[in-house]
């Protein structure tokens, strides 16, 4: 497949935002407007993937963001998972990763999925 240009990216997302309005969830699949929008989508998602790309967070990030999103302190962290809270501050700075036991621990605590601590989603 040919590369796409940042004219014809622009030219993508302009349509995906003219066609949106005008295809529901009752528009048949193989409706010319839902298939249009289907092509344009696919190319503004392309292009974003390959030019916006999204990094994965950190163990950090994922360990702050969550502590964040509970509403719980480093120090409530630390008192259930059984380490200091310098330790917990050491992880959420980045200063530090957790072992794979307590990497465990942090994430049944905080409800985070294994694989996003350990770098494979």
């Amino acid at each position: 497949m040919k590369e796409i240009t940042e004219r014809e990216y622009e030219f993508a997302l302009e349509r995906v935002e003219e066609l949106l309005p005008l295809v529901t969830d009752d528009t048949p699949a193989d409706d010319k407007k839902s298939v249009e929008l289907a092509l344009m989508s696919d190319i503004v998602i392309d292009y974003e993937k390959k030019h916006f790309p999204i990094a994965k967070p950190t163990v950090a990030e994922l360990i702050g963001g969550s502590l964040k999103e509970k509403g719980m302190t480093q120090r409530e962290l630390a008192q259930q998972i059984g380490v200091s809270p310098s330790r917990v501050s050491d992880y959420v700075k980045g200063k530090a990763i957790p072992s794979l036991s307590i990497a465990g621990t942090i994430c049944k605590t905080l409800g985070i999925k294994p694989a996003l601590i350990l770098g494979m989603a």
